[in-house]
């Protein structure tokens, strides 16, 4: 287990190297710099700024030091939010996203898990034809459809739920069931799969046979072999979700990290762009580490090399 792991960690340092090495030199690609857009700025004042900022050295030596500063935990100042670093920046809006996204990750859980369960076992019924019709919207409709569908009927007609920040618990409500919505549907149908094929291995007939109940054999031996699959989906989700969907915190002007990234892409702030990047893949590269591992805990037949 152990060497396994140390494995599994130098994978995810070479991964987050990779992707920060691509996204360092596809940023730099693109034209233009993060001053063109200041109004009526001279030559001399961008030139000044580009030598406080370390832009004007050559773009490998930019490369170089910039990783060395990373490795070290500094990600530098924001090149537009004068005085912020962009540490700070993610200590301050990562938090707001990862209140909303953990959130939806157990509401997505508390429902996906139990409905794909009761979906298969009345399989051909009226419940699991409305749950697969529920679960193939979810899947199908883009997040934004579902925040101005939410936002025109609770918010403007009925005016029930407030559409705008996170002030009170009333703002959570429409960005979780708008966050939660899709890996709801996607962990509900991987559930139904994989417990029908499990509901018809031999184990769960001689287990129907030596007299156990079905709520015993359900959640005992079928469920525990059923929840592989949405182990290996909740790894990545939980990452995406815990930073935040960009679109609904854009929507709903939530003061969270994917915002921060949008806005850091827009008026090519190339340190927060970076810091961003290697933030969310780590997370996801941790996120798929944890995963392998419970994989083991919750199956032990499963052999880790």
């Amino acid at each position: 287990m152990l060497k396994y792991i140390a494995k599994r960690i130098g994978l995810a340092i070479i991964t987050i190297w990779v992707v920060a090495t691509i996204t360092f030199f596809l940023m730099n690609m693109v034209p233009g710099g993060p001053f063109l857009s200041e109004k009526a700025i001279s030559p001399q004042a961008q030139a000044a700024l580009e030598a406080k900022y370390g832009l004007d050295k050559p773009l490998f030596e930019q490369y170089i030091t910039y990783l060395t500063d990373a490795v070290h935990g500094d990600f530098g100042d924001s090149l537009k939010q004068r005085g912020r670093t962009v540490m700070s920046i993610i200590k301050t809006k990562f938090p707001v996203s990862a209140r909303v996204g953990g959130i939806s990750v157990l509401v997505a859980l508390c429902l996906g898990i139990p409905l794909g369960c009761i979906a298969a076992i009345r399989r051909g019924k009226f419940i699991d034809s409305f749950i697969s019709v529920v679960a193939t919207c979810g899947i199908a409709v883009p997040s934004f459809v579902i925040c101005t569908v939410l936002m025109y009927f609770f918010g403007v007609k009925l005016k029930l739920l407030p559409t705008l920040g996170l002030t009170s618990w009333k703002h959570y409500i429409m960005p979780v069931i708008a966050l939660a919505f899709y890996p709801t549907a996607y962990i509900m149908r991987l559930t139904r799969s994989s417990m029908l094929d499990v509901l018809g291995q031999d184990y769960m007939r001689t287990a129907r046979a030596k007299g156990l109940s079905q709520v015993v054999s359900i959640f005992k031996h079928a469920l525990r072999n059923a929840i592989l699959p949405v182990i290996t989906y909740v790894g990545p989700m939980l990452a995406y979700t815990l930073s935040g969907s960009f679109v609904v915190e854009k929507i709903f002007t939530i003061p969270g990290l994917g915002g921060e990234f949008i806005g850091s892409i827009t008026s090519r702030d190339y340190t927060v762009i970076m810091g961003t990047t290697i933030f969310l893949a780590t997370l996801i590269v941790v996120m798929n580490v944890i995963v392998d591992i419970v994989y083991k805990i919750v199956d032990p037949r499963i052999k880790l090399k």
